[in-house]
C-alpha cells in the first residue's frame, strides 16, 4: 500500500484511507463498429497499446504500484484511445509503442507526467 490519502467523510471529519496503488491507470477498451457515429477507443486502435502497457508494467515490476484497469467507455469517444490515470487525474492519448513506453518510464517509473500526451478534456 502506498501512501493513505485524506477524504472528508459525512459528519465533517477527516478520514485516512490507505491507497493500493502508487498511479492506477484506467484504459477504455470499447469496441464499436468503425462507422458508429461516436467512435471509439477499440476502433482508434486502443487494444494493443493497453496489451503493451500491460505487458511493461508486468515485465518491469510495477504491477504492486501501479494498478491496471481494463475500463469500458470514459465518454470522449472520438478523443481515443484513452487512458486516465489517478490519483493526478491525468488523462493520456497514447496513439503508438513509442507512446506507451514513455508514460511506464516517465509517469510510473519517475513520476514525471507525459505533458506531450496530456489531453484537457471538456464536457460538452
Amino acid at each position: 500500500m502506498t501512501t493513505p490519502q485524506s477524504a472528508a467523510s459525512t459528519d465533517g471529519e477527516t478520514l485516512e484511507i490507505p491507497q493500493v496503488y502508487k498511479h492506477h491507470a484506467f484504459a477504455c477498451f470499447t469496441q464499436r463498429p468503425p462507422n458508429h457515429p461516436r467512435g471509439s477507443c477499440g476502433a482508434a486502435g486502443a487494444q494493443p497499446l493497453w496489451e503493451r502497457m500491460g505487458k511493461a508494467l508486468e515485465q518491469q515490476g510495477l504491477s504492486a504500484e501501479v494498478g491496471f484497469t481494463a475500463a469500458g467507455c470514459l465518454g470522449f469517444c472520438k478523443a481515443g484511445p484513452l487512458m486516465v490515470v489517478y490519483p493526478e487525474g491525468i488523462w493520456y492519448r497514447p496513439t503508438t509503442n513509442q507512446d506507451v513506453d514513455e508514460i511506464v518510464e516517465s509517469h510510473f517509473k519517475q513520476g514525471k507526467p507525459v505533458e506531450r500526451l496530456i489531453m484537457v478534456l471538456t464536457q460538452g
